[in-house]
């Protein structure tokens, strides 16, 4: 009588199991909607223009490696810069696109800026 619910118990057991891992290896399969690892806050000021608010909805929005990269910003300078980079192999090479596209992007509009492109965020 005792292995008789023992074996439903166990097999309970089994299944609540499964189904707690599966749905973990389903939420490391995309980052969509995922801000990642932030490493300082992205602020774009009400009325701005350009594609930066634009970009980083993108970047929050992609489902594998991004990463989004910027100059600071600061209320006495006028400009930010970004760059962004989805979907990338690694987030590594997220992180070395996002840079490189933000420095493109000072070399090209040569304003003044409140500092150098720097990774704000990364997943």
């Amino acid at each position: 009588m005792n292995a008789k619910y023992l074996g439903n118990t166990t097999a309970s057991i089994l299944a609540g199991l499964l189904i707690f891992a599966s749905a973990g290896v389903g939420a490391a399969e995309s980052l969509s909607g995922s801000k990642g690892h932030v490493r300082f806050p992205v602020y774009s000021p009400p009325g701005t223009t350009g594609g930066c608010a634009k970009s980083y909805r993108d970047y929050i929005a992609a489902r594998s490696h991004s990463a989004y990269a910027m100059t600071p910003f600061n209320w006495t300078t006028e400009y930010t810069i970004c760059g962004a980079s989805l979907n990338a192999p690694s987030q590594q090479a997220a992180e070395e696109r996002a840079l490189k596209t933000c420095e493109a992007g000072r070399k090209k509009w040569k304003v003044t800026t409140a500092g150098a492109c720097s990774v704000a965020a990364s997943k």
